[in-house]
């Protein structure tokens, strides 16, 4: 829909919705840009504490994503009219203890009676104009890292089903509650500005609502080139693939599939299920980093090293058919 609207031409705009990326990011002055996202949605979990904190983490990470550090929040409302209120104050209560986590400050918002209930934030960070990590900018030769396992959709999926197992809700929650601060924190810092040499991370995307594949699509067709994933590196989160296999299937990821499908390809022998988990829309997921190939074991172990789980998952080749090939 953006894309048949009016272009507004701003000088000072860096990062718009050109390329779909993350967040958008308005330059201030030579030393500073603001970063601007906003996410909000539905209750995925049955805890409400926990939701909160699952929905700023989410919203937190579109910043993160672009190499900014968040400044500030307002928090966006939507609650029955004759809801209990002591569960939206644990909502609140949840988000607000992941931003003040993250160091950024609630400093209002906005809600409205609706008769279901809806959580998230607005926030703004800060990047310096010349260090903001878009999708656009990975080239043939990169590594490409990845922070988190996939399956987040699909255990929520048997989480509103109640069939979803204790062990793979707490693998889920722990995931979507884990900032991307500690990783945004060592990919930063390759890009600091005085370095004297370029940072050798090129593209740096998060993977939310639009699946692995979704946002990769992103990447790749921001940056002109093609990737390739290895499906065998690519790790799930526990009861994933038991998940898919039971049919417990969002329709967020038959959306993704029908969607971007049409540039992918597949090695043979590669399972349905590890297919499917390939379009999962994730809530609160990992970065995917395109990093300079001499660099990306470093980052990898610096990554590492700071508890981020991060692992190469792939390679960025010269834009060819399919946009992406998945190898076994």
């Amino acid at each position: 829909m953006l894309g048949k609207l009016a272009r507004q031409h701003d000088p000072n705009v860096l990062v718009g919705f050109d390329h779909a990326d993350d967040a958008g990011v308005y330059r201030l002055t030579p030393e500073t840009a603001l970063v601007q996202t906003v996410d909000f949605f539905t209750p995925i979990v049955d805890d409400p504490y926990t939701f909160g904190q699952i929905a700023a983490t989410n919203a937190l990470s579109d910043v993160y994503a672009m190499g900014g550090k968040p400044l500030t929040s307002l928090a966006l409302v939507c609650f029955p009219e004759k809801g209990d209120l002591e569960i939206l104050e644990r909502i609140l209560a949840g988000g607000l203890s992941k931003m003040i986590e993250a160091g950024c400050t609630v400093i209002g918002g906005h809600s409205i009676r609706d008769d279901e209930t809806k959580f998230g934030y607005s926030v703004t960070g800060v990047v310096h104009p010349n260090r903001v990590l878009a999708n656009q900018g990975a080239k043939p030769g990169d590594k490409l890292l990845f922070t988190k396992s996939l399956g987040t959709g699909v255990i929520s999926t048997a989480i509103k089903k109640g069939v979803a197992k204790n062990s793979w809700i707490d693998a889920a929650v722990k995931s979507m509650t884990t900032l991307n601060k500690a990783a945004a924190e060592v990919i930063t810092c390759c890009a600091a500005p005085g370095r004297a040499q370029p940072s050798p991370v090129h593209a740096l995307t998060d993977i939310t609502g639009f699946g692995l594949i979704g946002h990769a699509r992103e990447l790749a067709l921001a940056s002109d080139v093609s990737l390739i994933l290895r499906s065998k590196q690519i790790t799930h989160l526990e009861g994933a693939l038991d998940c898919i296999r039971a049919g417990h299937i969002p329709n967020g990821l038959k959306a993704n599939r029908d969607f971007a499908e049409c540039n992918v390809g597949y090695d043979a022998g590669i399972a349905e299920e590890e297919k499917l988990i390939l379009y999962d829309p994730q809530t609160a997921g990992g970065l995917l980093i395109s990093v300079a190939s001499e660099s990306a074991n470093h980052l990898r172990e610096a990554l590492n090293a700071a508890g981020v789980p991060a692992l190469e998952i792939g390679h960025v080749v010269e834009r060819a058919k399919p946009l992406i090939q998945v190898t076994d």
